[in-house]
């Protein structure tokens, strides 16, 4: 069936820059909404951005400003580039797409550290 491949995740410094990308294959027909969450130890899953068909994105107030999510829809690929890193943006994110006619599919996640 369909699966999510996430891949950029990894340890970088507090202002630095890393750009997440979730990778979709299988049985693919139409993909409508795409999405980037994330959840850190002790809190619950946040949403952390999302992208439409249209291009149309919203942010996390937490990220906006920072984050920037975008698709290449040839590559069913979504990609989250993170700017100006803080540590408490250290998390696991995933990945997440709506597919037409069936339910989301969730990525395995990748894990995103920032050190002080």
């Amino acid at each position: 069936q369909v699966q999510l491949v996430e891949s950029g995740g990894g340890l970088v410094q507090a202002g630095g820059s890393l750009r997440l990308s979730c990778a979709a294959s299988g049985s693919i027909r139409r993909i409508l909404t795409m999405a980037w969450y994330r959840q850190a130890p002790g809190k619950q899953r946040e949403l952390v951005a999302t992208i439409d068909s249209g291009g149309t994105t919203n942010y996390a107030d937490s990220v906006k400003g920072r984050f920037t999510i975008s698709r290449d829809n040839a590559k069913n690929t979504v990609y989250l580039q993170m700017k100006s890193l803080k540590p408490e943006d250290t998390a696991v994110y995933h990945c997440k797409i709506q597919l037409l006619f069936t339910d989301s599919v969730w990525g395995q996640g990748t894990r995103v550290t920032v050190s002080s």
